[in-house]
C-alpha cells in the first residue's frame, strides 16, 4: 500500500519495553528510491536525541493508533551508534549502525534489500532457507565492498525525504510546479512517486511523478528535472489526498505516459530469478 511521507511522520516507535520516541523524516537511497532510515527524535528519556533505525527491524505498523512496533529495547536505543543526523550518513556510520543491530547489509545484490525486496526478511529473526553459492558470492562482494568504503566520508546516495519538499519540477519544456510530498510503499519502503503541486502552472491540482522519469536532480539547485513535457503531464489524471492510490490509478498514469509500470518489471525480475 502507498502512504503518504507526511503521514507516516509522527508515528510512535513502540521498543519491546515502552516508547522511543516519534518520526520525524526518512533517509532514503537515490540510486534505488528506497527508504533506509527512519530518523526518530526519542523523548525526554534520552534528551531528545535524534537516532537512525533500520526498517529492517521495524514490524507492521498499527494504522489506528499512527505506531511502529519495532524489535528492540530502549537500552538498545540508548547505547546504539551516535550519528549526527543532520549531516551526511557516512557508510562507516551505517556499517556500524547496522552491525550494532545485528543486521546484515542491504547493499552489494541486486534487490532492494539484499536479494529480496523487503526490508524484514533481512532481520535475523527471520526464517531463513540456506545460502546458495550465488547468495554466498553476493555477501562476499558486500563485505569487500564494505571494506573498501569504510574510510570514505560521506556517502551521497542517502538523502533526506524532508530535504526534498519544495524542490522545482522542471519539464522538457518549462517548469510545471514543486514537490509537495512523497509516496512509500509500505512493505518494501521504495518510493514510488513524488507529489507534485501545480497550483502556480496549472490551475492548483497535484499529480504523481515516478522517480524512474527523473532525468537529474540537482541537490545544489534544488530541482527535479523530468523526461516530460508539460501538457502531458497537465492532462494527466489529478493525485487526491484524500484517496488511497491504487492500483487501476497507476495503471491509468503509466499507460497515459505509454510508460510500463514498475511491477511488471519488478515481477519478471522475480520469476527470472526463481528460474
Amino acid at each position: 500500500m502507498l502512504r503518504s511521507m507526511n503521514d507516516l511522520e509522527n508515528y510512535s516507535i513502540a521498543a519491546t519495553d515502552g516508547n522511543v520516541g516519534e518520526v520525524t523524516d526518512f533517509l532514503f537511497d537515490d540510486e534505488k528510491w528506497v527508504v533506509r532510515y527512519f530518523v526518530v527524535e526519542t523523548g525526554s528519556w534520552l534528551s531528545r536525541r535524534k537516532v537512525l533505525l533500520s526498517p529492517i527491524g521495524i514490524q507492521k505498523a498499527n494504522l489506528q493508533e499512527k505506531v511502529f512496533p519495532v524489535s528492540i529495547t530502549k537500552e538498545q536505543v540508548k547505547n546504539s551508534p551516535k550519528i549526527n543526523t543532520d549531516k551526511p550518513v557516512s557508510r562507516q556510520h551505517e556499517i556500524a549502525l547496522l552491525g550494532y543491530y545485528g543486521y546484515p547489509y542491504y547493499w552489494g545484490s541486486a534487490g532492494f534489500w539484499g536479494n529480496g525486496m523487503y526490508p524484514y526478511s533481512l532481520h535475523p529473526g527471520f526464517a531463513q532457507f540456506p545460502k546458495t553459492q550465488e547468495e554466498l558470492d553476493s555477501t562476499a562482494l558486500a563485505l569487500e565492498e564494505a571494506n573498501r568504503e569504510l574510510h570514505q566520508n560521506e556517502d551521497p546516495n542517502l538523502r533526506s525525504c524532508q530535504t526534498i519538499i519544495d524542490y522545482q519540477i522542471h519539464a522538457i519544456d518549462g517548469d510545471i510546479g514543486h514537490v509537495s510530498g512523497l509516496l512509500i510503499e509500505d512493505n518494501t519502503m521504495a518510493v514510488r512517486y513524488f507529489i507534485v503541486d501545480t497550483t502556480n502552472w496549472f490551475g492548483g491540482h497535484k499529480v504523481v511523478i515516478s522517480p524512474e522519469w527523473i532525468e537529474e536532480i540537482d541537490w545544489l539547485d534544488n530541482s527535479v528535472t523530468i523526461n516530460l513535457t508539460r501538457q502531458q503531464i497537465k492532462e494527466a489524471s489529478a493525485y487526491h489526498s484524500s484517496k488511497e492510490l491504487k492500483r487501476d490509478h497507476e495503471l491509468a498514469l503509466f499507460d497515459h505516459y505509454g510508460l510500463s509500470g514498475y511491477w511488471t518489471r519488478e515481477e519478471e525480475a522475480s520469476h527470472e530469478k526463481k528460474d
